[in-house]
C-alpha cells in the first residue's frame, strides 16, 4: 500500500510538496527523512502512541513534516488558528493536553504569556530561532539534527485533532476513531474521497488554504500517502491562485465558496490571460455556494466543479458533482459516507421536501475531546449526528441545506433562513461580501440585519444602503429584506471561508 515511505523509495526526488510563491520545494526523500527525524524526537522526549501535540505555524514545509512525523509515530497533533487569540489559545493548548508544541517568529508575540500559564507544557520549539535565553522555545533545527533519519522501531498510525472554528462557542476539540493502524492504510472516508475525487499519483493538487483547516489538511496528507504532489499558497490571492493553476499544471484543486466568489470579481480580462485547461477537478465546500456564483464557475470553468458537504467532524459526506448539481440547482448532493436523516424538532424522521435538522445516520464516529456532555448533544437518540444545519431532501434524495439551526432569524414568528438572503446579495455587482443576521426588534421579536462589505468601500452611503434593500424587495419577500444595512471595511472570515458571525452578533448586541 502508498506510503510517503514507499514514494521516497521509488521516485526520491519527486516534490512531495512545494510552496507555491517561493517555489521552495520538498521531494519525497527529503519529507521521509525529515519526518523519520522528528518521530525519532518525539520518542526521545517520551511521547508515545495517542500523545498529543500541537502546532502554531503559517503555511510552511515544517507544518507538513510534524504532520507527516505524526502521522507515522502515533501522535495525535492539532494545528492552532493562526487568528486566534490568547485566550483562545491558550484553552486550546490546556484542553489537547499537548505535550509540545512548534511555532515559529511569527508567532512568538501572541504565545509570550505561555511560560507563565501553561507550565506543564515543557517542549517548545521555534522552527526559526535559535536557542537563547530569551524566550523559552529551543531551536528545532538543532535539535532534528542530532535524529537518524531512519525509520522509528514502533511505526504506528496517528492523526490530527482539529477544532472546531468556534463561530457560535468555544472552540471544540474533534476526536475521530481509527479504523485501522497501519501508516500504509487510507482511512475508509478518504478513501471514498480519493474514489470520488479521482486522486492518484499524478496529480498536482492545489492548496489555498490554511493548513489548520481540516479539508486542506487531509486532502494534502492524502495526496502524498498517494504519491501525488502539492503546490501550497502561503495565502490565497485570487489571481496568483489561477497563476499557480496555469504555472504548476495543477489537476486538482480545493476551494470555498467566497474564494469563487473574489476570482469571479476579477476584470475579465486577468480572468481569461490564464490557461486552466490542466484542471481535471476543482473541489469545494466549507460553507454554502450561491447558486448564481457556482453556475458561473461551471460557465467559466466546465463541468469539474465538484461540491460536498461535510463537517470537521467527518461522520458524514454528501457529494454532488457538475452534471448532477445542474439538474439539482443548489443541492450538495447525495449520501457518500453515511445516511441522510432529516428530523424535526419533535424526534420524527420528516419525508422529501420538508424542512428540519439535518443528520448523519450510520456515519463515522467521533467525539469532542474531554468533553463527553457536548458529544452527547451532538446525536440523538439514535446515535446519529449533527452539525446543527437545516435542509430538506428532494424526492431523488438529494440534500439542500438552508443554513444552521442556531442562525435562523425568528421575526413576527416567521422563520427565516439568513443564508438565502446572503446568496442573493452577494451577487449585487457592488458586493464583495456580506453577512445577514437576527437583531432585536420590540415588535418582531428579532429583524433582518445586513452587513455589506463593498468592492469600493469609498460608495458607502444611506443612499446605496437603501438602494440595496429595494434590489432586495424586488427578488424576495418583504419579510425578508433586511430592515437596515451597515457597510464594513471587511467583515471576520476565517481562512477557510466560514464567517464569524459570533463576532458580529455580539457587537450588535453591545450596541
Amino acid at each position: 500500500m502508498p506510503h510517503i515511505s514507499t514514494t521516497a523509495k521509488s521516485h526520491p526526488n519527486k516534490s512531495a510538496f512545494l510552496i507555491a510563491e517561493t517555489g521552495e520545494s520538498v521531494s519525497y526523500l527529503e519529507l521521509d527523512q525529515e519526518s523519520n527525524r522528528i518521530a525519532h524526537l518525539f520518542r526521545s522526549l517520551g511521547l508515545r502512541k495517542g500523545d498529543h501535540i500541537a502546532l502554531m505555524l503559517e503555511n510552511r514545509r515544517e507544518l507538513l513534516e510534524v504532520a507527516q512525523a505524526a502521522n507515522r509515530s502515533g501522535i495525535i497533533f492539532t494545528p492552532i488558528s493562526t487568528h486566534l487569540r490568547w485566550s483562545e489559545i491558550s484553552y486550546i493548548l490546556e484542553n489537547c493536553t499537548a505535550k509540545l508544541l512548534v511555532t515559529s517568529n511569527k508567532f512568538l508575540d501572541e504565545l509570550s504569556p505561555l511560560s507563565e500559564s501553561l507550565l506543564e507544557l515543557k517542549n517548545l520549539y521555534n522552527v526559526d530561532g535559535e536557542a537563547n535565553n530569551k524566550t523559552p522555545f529551543a531551536s528545532w533545527r538543532n535539535e532534528l539534527d542530532r535524529q537518524p533519519t531512519t525509520p522509528i522501531s514502533d511505526e504506528c498510525l496517528g492523526m490530527p485533532m482539529l477544532y472546531s472554528s468556534g463561530t457560535t462557542g468555544q472552540p471544540k476539540g474533534i476526536l475521530g476513531v481509527l479504523p485501522i493502524d497501519s501508516i500504509h492504510d487510507i482511512h475508509p472516508s478518504m478513501a471514498a474521497l480519493a474514489a470520488a475525487f479521482g486522486f492518484n499519483e499524478n496529480m498536482v493538487y492545489l492548496s489555498p488554504a490554511p493548513l489548520y483547516h481540516a479539508a486542506p489538511l487531509h486532502y494534502s496528507l492524502l495526496v502524498m500517502q498517494l504519491g501525488g504532489s502539492c503546490v501550497v499558497m502561503q495565502q490565497f490571492d485570487p489571481e496568483q491562485a489561477l497563476k499557480n493553476i496555469e504555472k504548476y499544471q495543477v489537476t486538482h484543486s480545493q476551494w470555498v465558496p467566497i474564494m469563487f466568489i473574489r476570482m469571479l470579481k476579477l476584470p475579465a480580462e486577468v480572468r481569461n490571460q490564464y490557461d486552466i485547461s490542466s484542471l481535471q477537478f476543482a473541489i469545494h465546500a466549507a460553507a454554502p455556494c450561491p447558486v448564481a456564483i457556482k453556475q458561473q464557475m461551471i460557465d467559466w470553468w466546465g463541468p469539474i466543479i465538484v461540491e460536498y458537504y461535510s463537517g470537521s467532524e467527518g461522520s458524514g459526506i454528501t457529494m454532488i458533482d457538475s452534471a448532477s448539481w445542474l439538474t439539482h440547482k443548489g443541492s450538495v448532493g447525495q449520501a457518500l459516507v453515511g445516511e441522510i436523516r432529516i428530523v424535526s424538532d419533535t424526534g420524527q424522521v420528516l419525508p422529501a421536501n420538508e424542512i428540519g435538522t439535518m443528520y448523519f445516520a450510520n456515519g463515522v464516529e467521533f467525539e469532542y475531546f474531554d468533553e463527553p456532555e457536548k458529544t452527547a448533544s451532538a446525536h440523538d437518540k439514535n446515535g446519529w449526528s449533527t452539525l446543527g444545519d437545516v435542509g430538506y431532501t428532494d424526492d431523488d434524495g438529494f440534500l439542500y441545506l438552508t443554513d444552521r439551526k442556531n442562525f435562523m432569524i425568528i421575526s413576527g414568528g416567521v422563520n427565516i433562513y439568513p443564508q438565502e438572503i446572503e446568496n442573493l446579495l452577494i451577487t449585487h455587482p457592488q458586493v464583495a461580501d456580506v453577512a445577514v443576521f437576527g437583531i432585536p426588534s420590540e415588535e418582531f421579536g428579532e429583524e433582518v440585519k445586513a452587513v455589506v462589505q463593498l468592492l469600493h468601500p469609498e460608495e458607502a452611503s444611506p443612499t446605496l444602503a437603501e438602494s440595496l434593500r429595494e434590489w432586495t424587495r424586488e427578488r424576495l419577500s418583504k419579510i425578508k429584506t433586511p430592515r437596515s444595512i451597515d457597510f464594513t471595511a471587511e467583515l471576520p472570515r476565517m481562512d477557510n471561508g466560514k464567517l464569524y458571525k459570533k463576532r458580529l452578533v455580539e457587537q450588535y448586541k453591545a450596541q
